[in-house]
């Protein structure tokens, strides 16, 4: 993960910052208002912001929502997974079946709406929910290079125990955020 985050993710921070560079009034935008936006990106630079930006803020949720202990949700959250995705086991299962559907590279997520409604989606490549106009709660990246050095091609073996490495309490905290209105990547 230490190659994960100092190469892959800061070279899309570099490539972001580069990409927006001559457009200050973008460049000041928080990167989900940037994403959300999406269509408004003048073409020179929109794949460039979809690729990079969508990876940024994929990445720095994905940061922050691991190195707990993994275990199970309480409270709200964890009502909110059993109304919405069936339960932990269910959830775990489909969730786990999403990252194993995405062809090639990309992500599964769970969306959150500003009423705490889960679900999960997958999206390719860098993509992200926010370019839809979606909040994510949680996602796994799918792609080799989160896995590869440790799970080689066993993308099922990672998606397992990425389970034992979530802080619950930090997720809890982004589910309490967007039902605040105040989640942001």
């Amino acid at each position: 993960m230490e190659l994960h985050h100092g190469r892959h993710h800061a070279a899309q921070v570099a490539g972001l910052n580069a990409a927006l560079r001559e457009h200050g009034q973008l460049a000041a935008m928080p990167v989900d208002d940037l994403l959300m936006r999406l269509s408004q990106v003048p073409e020179a630079i929109r794949t460039a912001v979809r690729n990079n930006g969508g990876g940024h803020a994929n990445h720095a949720m994905f940061w922050e929502i691991m190195g707990g202990q993994g275990g199970e949700p309480a409270g709200d959250l964890r009502a909110a997974i059993d109304r919405d995705l069936g339960g932990m086991e269910k959830f775990r299962t489909d969730f786990n079946a999403g990252g194993m559907r995405v062809f090639g590279s990309g992500w599964v997520f769970v969306t959150v709406t500003p009423a705490g409604g889960l679900a999960i989606v997958t999206r390719p490549n860098q993509d992200t929910p926010l370019m839809d106009g979606q909040r994510v709660l949680m996602g796994n990246d799918v792609w080799e290079h989160a896995y590869y050095l440790r799970y080689h091609n066993r993308r099922a073996d990672y998606l397992i125990a990425w389970w034992n490495v979530l802080n619950w309490e930090r997720i809890g905290a982004r589910y309490a955020a967007a039902r605040d209105g105040t989640l942001r990547v």
